[in-house]
């Protein structure tokens, strides 16, 4: 076994699997920017190494990852957020070639639950929160949450967790398919890379093939909504609500809603 560390994302080699762990547990490895270039730039060096067939995706116990970074965004614009291509990561996972199995624990919220939705596969453990809680901070998901998510679990669902901030049980989300299995905590990431080890062990021509066409399945017209998903993202930081949102988030207090 090979390992390579970073500040803010870890990578072990364990044979054709490739491990990477979140790695801002002080901050429930919530999404930063640095952070997640990192995980991408990352993602795509192993997909270009033939000895990697297949990777997994964690943070720790406590968290997957908890959301996006709020400070990070709290005082942009619209038009900040635009330029500097705030979402544009999610698009690199897109096109990674190779499965990329999420081995969940702990919450897995807003960006969380939008990078975890974003792989192949998911094992949760059974402490595991799933939800897109970006209606408190007076916005909505904007990296795929919406489409992903109403793919996954249903629109009825799916309207309930954006609009109404519910969050899935770990046996929840996996009633609704948003998740293959659910095992024990301190047996989850054991359980990833077993079902990862299997299926790099088969023919990596035909898993990346097969993974491109289930993906094109699901994905039918996903790139038109997702593209609306976003203009509606940036276009609420241009809102009163917005900021709001995301002061009474830093200063813990209860946001006052204006509507505009």
């Amino acid at each position: 076994m090979a390992a390579e560390n970073k500040d803010l994302v870890t990578v072990e080699l364990r044979e054709r699997v490739a491990l990477l762990r979140l790695n801002r547990p002080e901050a429930m490895n919530a999404l930063n920017t640095p952070l997640m270039i990192e995980l991408m730039d990352k993602l795509e060096q192993l997909d270009a190494d033939d000895d990697v067939g297949v990777f997994v995706l964690t943070g720790d116990a406590r968290a997957f990852a908890a959301g996006a970074d709020i400070k990070e965004m709290a005082e942009s614009s619209s038009v900040e957020l635009l330029l500097k291509g705030h979402i544009s990561p999610f698009d690199r996972i897109r096109k990674i070639s190779k499965p990329i199995i999420a081995a969940v624990s702990g919450w897995c919220l807003g960006g969380g639950n939008e990078l975890a939705m974003s792989c192949d596969m998911i094992v949760a453990s059974e402490t595991a929160r799933f939800g897109q809680p970006e209606i408190n901070l007076g916005v909505m998901p904007g990296a795929g949450g919406t489409q992903r998510l109403t793919r996954a679990v249903g629109k009825a669902l799916a309207m309930e967790m954006v609009l109404n901030n519910r969050t899935l049980t770990a046996e929840e989300a996996l009633r609704r398919g948003l998740v293959n299995k659910v095992v024990p905590v301190e047996r989850h990431l054991d359980e990833a890379l077993e079902l990862a080890a299997e299926i790099a062990a088969r023919a990596p021509l035909a898993v990346r093939l097969g993974k491109e066409a289930v993906n094109r399945a699901f994905e039918t017209h996903l790139a038109d909504g997702i593209q609306e998903e976003r203009q509606a993202f940036y276009f609420l930081f241009a809102s009163e609500d917005q900021k709001e949102g995301m002061r009474a988030f830093s200063e813990k207090r209860k946001p006052k809603w204006k509507g505009r």
